[in-house]
């Protein structure tokens, strides 16, 4: 199937998730992230909006009865950038983990205009 978003990650706050999960799970975060590069709508039980919290989105990851999240945005239309990752344990998303997202979402911003102002591209 042909991609019709990109997926990256700023820096290594998804990676650093991302490695210490088992093989088992990080098959299945593939997996949705494949789903969410190649759907022309991506379902609503991999990918959601989180109101209230200006363009953040959830990943949205369950294996064995656990529930994963990574929190992400959209940046140039088809472009889904990754943020930070977490076990859910409850069915609230941690507000600790909203507002490290926004801090991460906003340092991405910050530093691809600045890396724009100097003729850098990312």
């Amino acid at each position: 199937m042909e991609k019709i978003r990109q997926i990256i990650f700023h820096k290594d706050y998804f990676l650093d998730f991302f490695n210490d999960q088992t093989e088992k799970v990080k098959d299945k975060i593939e997996h949705v992230l494949y789903v969410i590069s190649v759907a022309d709508r991506i379902p609503v039980k991999f990918f959601q909006h989180l109101t209230g919290t200006d363009g953040l989105y959830e990943v949205r990851v369950e294996f064995q009865g656990n529930i994963y999240r990574i929190f992400s945005c959209f940046d140039e239309g088809n472009l889904v950038v990754l943020f930070n990752g977490f076990q859910k344990k409850s069915q609230k998303a941690p507000t600790g983990e909203i507002e490290k997202a926004l801090k991460i979402k906003t340092e991405y911003f910050i530093e691809k205009v600045k890396s724009k102002g100097h003729g850098n591209k990312k």
